[in-house]
């Protein structure tokens, strides 16, 4: 008989040096790192959430240079349409689609 899979962790217990980030990925990320284990956001969601609701983009390019991808979740970020749009990780939205998938978010 195989051994009991182990549960990846759902949180990290180091610190995180923001102060490697530029002022507007730092913002973003900082808001990626508090989305919950298994749920999602949207570009637009975070984009609203620092205030420029039309930076959408931009948020895409903070995740997409995101240092730390596994410990700032930026899989959990998606696009408002409910699909997998970029992720530099792995095989890319295979390994996207894959994580969100091990977190039991719903996926569209």
């Amino acid at each position: 008989m195989a051994p009991p899979r182990e549960i990846p962790k759902s949180h990290f217990s180091f610190a995180i040096d923001w102060s490697t980030l530029r002022p507007f990925q730092r913002e973003t990320l900082k808001l990626v790192y508090e989305i919950p284990y298994g749920e999602t956001r949207t570009y637009a969601d975070i984009a609203s959430q620092i205030g420029r609701p039309h930076a959408y983009r931009a948020v895409g390019r903070a995740n997409a240079t995101n240092p730390m991808p596994l410990v700032i979740p930026c899989h959990r970020v998606i696009g408002k349409d409910g699909g997998l749009h970029g992720y530099g990780g792995g095989d890319g939205l295979p390994t996207k689609e894959w994580l969100l998938k091990m977190e039991g978010a719903v996926m569209t």
